[in-house]
């Protein structure tokens, strides 16, 4: 077994009204992640805990061997964070944001260009790229994001609801820019309740309800697991299970 890219292991995090209980994730060079679980399940805990916007209050978080407790700013230059939200700077134009998230990760400003034409191309982004993002449609926004997220060529991507609110032609184009990814050798954790967008996608899924663990593996082995005919119906059963 190959080193991990990305690496959760015994991690608890707590609130109030809930609480990520003993969460464990292993992710390897060319390896795509689906976690998966209802509304309220930890995804977006889990993903901010991964990307240091939130500290765990125990276990291990690794990303490229870096703890994310001793080094979060190293943890982050590791890291292309596509949150659910685009984040964008509306007044800023879509060049304008990439560029500025290009220099926040230390890029020099001829590579930042070289690679603001390359995503252009790879996005089909000429008619919007110096334009400003206040007013851009949900799928606009994504591109644009895509791209800053991407900027500095990370190893290990996390994606929140990728494909949330766009068309078939767009997710279709996303889906081939993910494969792409994993392709390269880069690792990609990708946060998602569709199960059709799962099983399009991912090489490995965990199933997380109530701040929990409840199945995980290769779909065939998800469905082994549940003893389900599909992964939708698997997801509702794992679900059910942690809410009984």
């Amino acid at each position: 077994m190959s080193e991990p890219l990305i690496l959760l292991d015994g991690v608890e995090k707590g609130y109030r009204f809930f609480r990520l209980t003993n969460l464990g994730l292993r992710l390897e060079a060319g390896q795509i992640m689906g976690l998966v679980g209802p509304n309220g399940a930890g995804k977006s805990t889990t993903l901010r805990i991964i990307s240091t916007l939130l500290r765990a209050d125990g276990g291990q978080v690794e990303v490229d061997g870096t703890s994310s407790t001793n080094d979060p700013v190293a943890v982050r230059q590791r890291l292309g964070v596509l949150p659910h939200a685009s984040g964008l700077y509306p007044n800023l134009t879509a060049r304008e944001n990439i560029r500025y998230f290009g220099r926040l990760q230390g890029l020099e400003d001829a590579a930042i260009e070289v690679r603001i034409d390359e995503w252009n191309r790879a996005l089909d982004m000429r008619e919007i790229m110096d334009r400003r993002t206040k007013g851009f449609s949900h799928g606009q926004k994504l591109k644009v994001a895509l791209a800053r997220a991407l900027i500095h060529e990370p190893r290990n991507v996390i994606l929140d609801e990728p494909t949330s609110g766009l068309d078939v032609g767009a997710t279709r184009a996303l889906r081939d820019l993910i494969r792409g990814l994993r392709g390269q050798g880069r690792c990609v954790l990708l946060s998602s309740h569709i199960m059709q967008e799962v099983s399009a996608l991912c090489d490995d899924i965990v199933i997380i309800a109530r701040g929990k663990v409840v199945t995980s593996g290769t779909p065939e082995q998800i469905l082994a697991n549940t003893g389900a005919s599909n992964l939708e119906e698997a997801f509702m059963q794992a679900s059910g299970e942690a809410t009984a």
